[in-house]
């Protein structure tokens, strides 16, 4: 049979057809197709400097125990990418932020409210912040060259994006306890409290190719990186690091585990903080056994996860103003306080129907719970100690009763009220 050739003017308006129809066909599509990418880099400093979460510790560490490390996940969805970034440090002060995410958009640009950087809260790592003590070269060069490794993972996370399908479920790990304890004399004093509250909740974010072979698994759990206790004068990951690793050796082929950390502000592991640590022959047991039972039960879950390949990524984030004490001292978050208000930057990202939720801030588990209960998705985490750094953030009931955490804290009470309602609202509007 003879086929009939068409002619240009045919041809032009059967091609003008095809692009209108694919142009209706792509903006009524109801959802995009999930693409995902991992790196991770060395963060251990190359010269000693002093390490950060207990106050006189002023000399250089004197060793490496075991390298940091920080880990990216990025995700997209054909128009919008986000970035989550963890790394085995104390955390990141809101200068840092500031200047790092604008190096993380140049680089990969990924808009600043689409991007999550947050701290595990070692404090088994170096300083982060060029106020938290006497300033050396030493402690700027390192705090410069964090930036561009953050900044660098990011990038590489970037270039390695590919199809993917994402997922999340939950689970239960119990090596956590409530750290305020009665202290016999009517007050609250550092130690455990098997009757306070505690978060046990696991959280995993299970990321996959097309092939089923997983490119990430994230991980949120509640609790301290305080195992090693404040004689540690050596560079570790802490539990966070041991949970990754632990992970990233079951898993294999070059999979990046990063550890968020959830509301943590008033739980600390059952091990630790070791006192003793000088003496003490055995010192990785409490973090590696942390390390084991996390991220068994990470396994069990990330094993029952269904992952789905089409679904929207949406983020905002805003800052809150909380009403700041009246009250001078000595405190971590300088920069958090000005005209008498204590700046909070809270942050919301929606993967399809996971809900990640930001506060640079520590804060206390029971404001995570009541946020997670009233949210519309089941898979809703929280990530603290990101983008920024602004203390503690206790309830109410805790800022009554006083405490360690209470004291400290640079807000008056209203926090939890402020933290649960503006993070509630953000996830409506994603």
């Amino acid at each position: 049979m003879k086929r009939e050739s068409l002619n240009p003017g045919q041809r032009t308006v059967l091609l003008l057809a095809f692009f209108f129809i694919s142009q209706i066909s792509l903006a009524t599509a109801p959802e995009g197709i999930f693409q995902a990418g991992a790196a991770k880099i060395k963060i251990t400093p190359e010269t000693p400097i002093p390490m950060s979460g207990y106050g006189g510790r002023n000399d250089p560490f004197k060793g490496v125990r075991e390298d940091i490390y920080a880990r990216a996940v990025v995700v997209s969805d054909g128009m919008n990418k986000a970035a989550i970034i963890s790394a085995e440090v104390i955390g990141f002060s809101h200068s840092f932020w500031e200047d790092c995410s604008q190096l993380i958009t140049k680089e990969t640009g990924i808009p600043a409210e689409n991007i999550f950087l947050a701290a595990v809260h070692s404090h088994s790592g170096p300083v982060t912040s060029v106020y938290s003590k006497e300033v050396t070269p030493e402690i700027t060069a390192y705090v410069k060259e964090l930036k561009t490794n953050l900044a660098e993972a990011t990038r590489a996370a970037v270039e390695n994006l590919a199809p993917a399908s994402i997922g999340a479920g939950k689970g239960e790990c119990l090596m956590n306890i409530n750290r305020r304890a009665p202290d016999g004399k009517g007050g609250i004093a550092l130690g455990r409290n098997p009757y306070g509250p505690c978060d046990h909740e696991v959280g995993v974010v299970r990321i996959d190719d097309t092939s089923g072979k997983p490119i990430a698994v994230m991980v949120s759990w509640p609790c301290h990186g305080v195992v090693l206790g404040p004689k540690n004068k050596y560079i570790t990951g802490d539990w966070p690091g041991s949970a990754s690793r632990y992970l990233e050796e079951h898993f294999g082929d070059g999979i990046v585990v990063p550890m968020i950390i959830g509301a943590s502000g008033d739980i600390n592991p059952i091990y630790g903080p070791h006192i003793d640590y000088e003496i003490t022959s055995s010192y990785s047991f409490g973090k590696e056994a942390i390390g084991e039972i996390l991220g068994k039960e990470t396994i069990r879950v990330f094993d029952e996860i269904h992952t789905i390949s089409k679904g929207k990524i949406s983020a905002s984030q805003q800052e809150i103003f909380l009403p700041a004490k009246d009250q001078e001292g000595s405190f971590q978050q300088p920069e958090s306080v000005r005209d008498n208000t204590l700046k909070v930057r809270l942050s919301a990202l929606k993967i399809g129907g996971i809900i990640l939720t930001g506060v640079s801030g520590e804060v206390f588990n029971e404001i995570s719970v009541q946020m997670r209960k009233q949210s519309p998705y089941s898979h809703t985490f929280m990530v603290t100690h990101c983008n920024g750094s602004s203390g503690y953030l206790v309830t109410d009931e805790a800022y009554k009763i006083g405490g360690y955490e209470a004291n400290s804290t640079r807000a008056k009470s209203g926090a939890e009220e402020g933290i649960i309602n503006n993070l509630l609202e953000m996830i409506n509007q994603l």
